[in-house]
């Protein structure tokens, strides 16, 4: 498959982790509204729907920080003509195009997103803790979507 087509099939499916990952933010929001629903108690007093859309909210989080990391950017810097084999050597480069705003934030959204896919928290406590971590930083992620769209548009012409 030519590389730019590979672009627009990658795009596509960001967008869709974006745009579910902003419609469970949006519900989150509207249920932690009059509610910390981030203690133990209020959490186990959810509706199973309610459990649900965090569940959700988890997941796309999840897959979106990762299909970044893994699927764009290293085809874009790639098609860009500044590509890189390295993962180090792939965040400086998005980091120094204003992808990321620095790595260790980037790096800290990584060990969250692995404990979540793969170590489970011990308590419920670290889990409503790594839980409200993900839910505020939607817009920490939602800025690297921006850029990235943006850092497309203008290096390779093309929108989306």
């Amino acid at each position: 498959m030519h590389k730019k087509a590979l672009l627009q099939k990658r795009v596509a499916k960001l967008q869709k982790h974006h745009d579910a990952l902003r419609s469970y933010h949006t519900l989150i929001m509207d249920f932690t509204e009059h509610t910390n629903i981030f203690t133990p108690d209020n959490f186990k007093n959810l509706t199973i729907e309610k459990q649900a859309v965090l569940d959700a909210y988890l997941k796309r989080f999840a897959s979106l920080q990762d299909y970044l990391g893994a699927k764009i950017f290293p085809l874009i810097l790639e098609l860009a003509g500044i590509g890189s084999k390295k993962m180090s050597e792939i965040l400086y480069i998005a980091e120094r195009e204003e992808i990321i705003d620095n790595i260790g934030n980037w790096i800290e959204l990584r060990e969250i997103r692995n404990e979540l896919e793969h170590e489970y928290p011990d308590t419920i406590e670290q889990a409503l803790l790594d839980l409200k971590f993900c839910v505020e930083r939607f817009d920490t992620l939602d800025r690297y979507y921006q850029n990235t769209l943006g850092f497309i548009q203008r290096h390779l012409h093309e929108t989306f």
